[in-house]
């Protein structure tokens, strides 16, 4: 018979796995902390919207607290410790991981890259050469880029190019411009000479091994779950599942109310509270799968970048707050650099929240990021059932 965890020991379990109850720095941020973060979630997920940061920098000042964001950046991309690959979508792991992606290297298909490669044969090789020859470069760096063919998904030529390059693992990304331009190098420039030269496992093993990994960085969750953490195929995942079962390495177990099985990594910790308070990134591993959010928290959480204003429930760029183990509030923020505030456009409790406890720790959590980003103050306006509660304490 299954063992039965409660949900809510389930949602202590998940955030410990995440590095909730590691204890925060007492000094200064060192590169010792950003890798014991990376670890914990193994893949750091990025996304270009800028309306408070780049993405990618929230869930460290989640779990670490207030750090200087260049010296992550040396760290993610000059360290030769991380590289940038499609695990989480586009996403930063351990280079060790990089023998585990390398069947999705030989596996993925771009039908306009290949068309590209009919159309103008020869290109893509002089692109790959170009960098060979010249060094890291970014699509503007190129001889021939190509012009784009519209705003958005009008990539040039000369970005489908190095794209594809990358994508299909013969560029790797050097590092990132200020202005998150990608910059692309050989992979033997960008990944350490023993990674590389590190066998090929199988894609069945590689892909077991990566849904182990996705169970160490949840703790506990469903097939969907773990799945989702390396975008695996539910077709696939489930047969290695029920091999990583077998071998012990995790644990069938019941959580009332999922209505499915769920899986326990057996180096899950279970702490009996997970302290603190969080501001998450729409992309932290701890949301970025609503379907999980919401069967962990009863948190039902929709980025509506791309809805109408007018039809926004939440607002633009809504962070789930996170205090003491369960989500208790979203806000939606911008970062009014030339204000110099952290405006909070919309502030909205979860049902049965007391807002006397939540308002005043959000404000404080508000204030302390809009310190890190260097704005001096924070302006609530009065959208949504918290926002009275929280402009009062702020």
């Amino acid at each position: 018979m299954a063992a039965r965890i409660t949900p809510a020991q389930a949602r202590r379990i998940a955030l410990a796995a995440q590095g909730f109850c590691d204890p925060r720095p007492a000094g200064p941020v060192t590169a010792r902390h950003f890798a014991r973060a990376v670890a914990r979630m193994s893949a750091l997920q990025l996304d270009s919207v800028n309306v408070v940061c780049r993405s990618h920098y929230l869930p460290v000042l989640a779990r670490l607290g207030p750090y200087d964001r260049t010296a992550l950046d040396r760290f993610l991309y000059r360290s030769q410790r991380c590289f940038e690959y499609v695990g989480h979508e586009a996403s930063i792991t351990a280079q060790e991981l990089h023998p585990l992606l390398r069947w999705r290297m030989t596996r993925t298909r771009w039908r306009r890259a290949e068309q590209m490669e009919t159309e103008l044969p020869g290109y893509v090789r002089a692109v790959l050469d170009e960098v060979a020859a010249v060094g890291p470069l970014s699509v503007r760096e190129l001889s021939d880029p190509g012009p784009r063919t519209g705003p958005w998904w009008g990539q040039s030529r000369g970005k489908v190019a190095l794209e594809w390059l990358y994508v299909s693992g013969r560029l790797a990304v050097a590092h990132r411009t200020p202005g998150f331009v990608t910059v692309y190098d050989l992979p033997e420039r960008v990944i350490r000479p023993e990674v590389l030269a590190a066998d090929t496992p199988t894609e069945p093993d590689a892909q077991r091994e990566l849904l182990a990994l996705g169970a160490a960085s949840h703790g506990i969750g469903t097939a969907a779950d773990l799945a989702d953490y390396f975008r695996l195929p539910m077709p696939v995942a489930r047969p290695l599942l029920a091999d990583l079962v077998a071998a012990g390495r995790l644990e069938q177990v019941e959580v009332p109310g999922w209505g499915e099985p769920a899986y326990l990594h057996p180096a899950a910790r279970r702490p009996r509270a997970v302290p603190g308070r969080a501001l998450l990134s729409p992309f932290d591993p701890v949301v970025w799968f609503r379907p999980r959010a919401e069967r962990l928290f009863g948190f039902r959480y929709r980025i509506e970048i791309y809805v109408p204003e007018a039809k926004r429930l939440h607002g633009y760029y809504v962070l789930p707050f996170l205090l003491d183990g369960d989500l208790v509030a979203r806000v939606d923020l911008k970062a009014d650099r030339a204000a110099g505030t952290l405006r909070v456009k919309g502030a909205y409790g979860e049902d049965g929240v007391d807002p006397s406890r939540v308002a005043p720790e959000l404000a404080g959590a508000l204030e302390d990021l809009a310190a890190w980003l260097g704005l001096g103050a924070v302006t609530p306006e009065p959208r949504g059932d918290l926002a009275p509660a929280l402009a009062g304490a702020l």
